[in-house]
């Protein structure tokens, strides 16, 4: 008997641990695409969810799988960066097959700042320039290099991440993710603009109170817009 219960627990937390693997990741789809129906509210509060109710297929059309936004930069921000994301906000293709992609453009010293995606990995190939990329790991160990022209490099799931334009001109990448929505937390405004306790800031970063007032009026969304 008592074999048999440790067999039986043995199997019951590889389940348990296979389950929750399962659920770390997009689902797998169960149809060979979904291309979602126009939904009668705002498509934005829908376009992560992969139980949308799918087009007939006699209503979907080669148009569904093309997307041409990655022609174009995006809009550049003061700093000298600009993105265009894809996922299926502006891709319907892409809903429930786990991907996303990102162009980014960065103008010559310009940077994408630290930043991590909580639910994918990344791959980034760079089309144009010249851009200092890298990441670093869970013990603090930073693994980067001068990317040129053709290479790509990938950024492990969950892990910081950065790019700085080191050439002359207008660097573009084009990014993969293997999640419809990776998410994003760009570090300076996790913790400068989300509204932590500014005592814990001091006592974290050696900053004076003035000190984090005026990285707070940079990071936070509100305070931004008040000044």
């Amino acid at each position: 008997m008592e074999a048999n219960t440790l067999f039986l627990l043995k199997a019951l937390c590889l389940l348990c641990f296979s389950v929750c693997f399962t659920l770390a990741s997009d689902p797998d789809p169960i149809q060979d695409f979904c291309i979602p129906k126009p939904m009668t509210s705002p498509y934005h509060d829908h376009h992560f969810s992969t139980n949308l109710p799918c087009k007939n297929s006699s209503e979907v059309t080669t148009e569904d799988f093309v997307f041409s936004g990655l022609k174009t930069v995006g809009n550049f921000t003061e700093t000298g960066f600009a993105t265009v994301p894809v996922s299926p906000v502006n891709f319907p293709g892409l809903n429930t097959l786990g991907l996303s992609f990102v162009r980014a453009d960065l103008k010559p010293g310009s940077i994408n700042p630290p930043h991590y995606h909580p639910r994918a990995t990344e791959v980034a190939h760079l089309v144009k320039g010249r851009v200092y990329s890298g990441f670093v790991d869970s013990n603090n160990k930073v693994y980067a290099k001068v990317m040129e022209e053709g290479e790509m490099m990938v950024y492990p799931k969950g892990l910081v991440h950065f790019q700085m334009n080191v050439g002359d001109v207008t660097a573009t990448i084009v990014g993969g993710l293997n999640s419809q929505n990776p998410g994003i937390q760009k570090i300076p405004s996790v913790v400068f603009g989300s509204g932590i306790n500014e005592e814990l800031l001091m006592k974290a970063f050696g900053l004076s109170l003035k000190q984090i007032g005026t990285l707070k009026k940079r990071f936070d969304p509100v305070m931004s817009n008040e000044h």
